[in-house]
């Protein structure tokens, strides 16, 4: 199994604009009303921190592999040639080059209305990492914090996403 996780904070960003783009989630008028519905653990797939408490025991699994979606963004290439390996699969340089191009955000947005028809355009907005700094106020930032820390602060999960949130960052 292939694990992907995200920044929280990244994750509330994305999921706020998904919401608000498709009829059948709850639209929010206000970022600071979905921060709210967010952190009341008020989203229609659950708590993303209890998501994350739930899948930590499982993280040692020697079939399962957790990557971040940071991970991924930072070196694409690594990434893939990681999760190859994981999955037992050799791929030339010519392969690896393939899937590498294919699997930017830009490559999949670009061709996602062929993936995925009309919904190719509420899947695929931007794509990036600490997007957040667009939203959050300093209090909703120490709010996130605080609730990271309680849900998955010292699991492996959570040290993971800390790392590659806050100390490459």
């Amino acid at each position: 199994l292939l694990l992907l996780i995200r920044n929280p904070k990244d994750l509330a960003t994305s999921f706020f604009h998904f919401s608000n783009r498709l009829a059948i989630l709850p639209s929010y008028d206000t970022w600071d009303d979905f921060f709210v519905a967010f952190m009341a653990k008020r989203m229609a797939w659950g708590c993303y921190f209890e998501y994350l408490s739930k899948w930590n025991k499982y993280a040692d699994e020697e079939n399962i592999m957790t990557i971040t979606y940071e991970e991924l963004k930072e070196d694409r290439a690594l990434g893939v040639k990681n999760i190859a390996a994981f999955l037992g699969i050799s791929l030339t340089e010519e392969q690896l080059q393939l899937v590498v191009g294919r699997s930017s955000f830009q490559a999949m947005k670009k061709n996602s209305q062929k993936t995925h028809g009309a919904f190719g355009d509420i899947l695929f907005r931007k794509g990036a990492v600490s997007d957040w700094n667009n939203l959050f106020s300093e209090d909703q930032n120490e709010k996130m914090d605080k609730a990271f820390e309680e849900h998955v602060g010292g699991t492996k999960l959570g040290t993971k996403l800390k790392y590659e949130v806050y100390c490459k960052a």
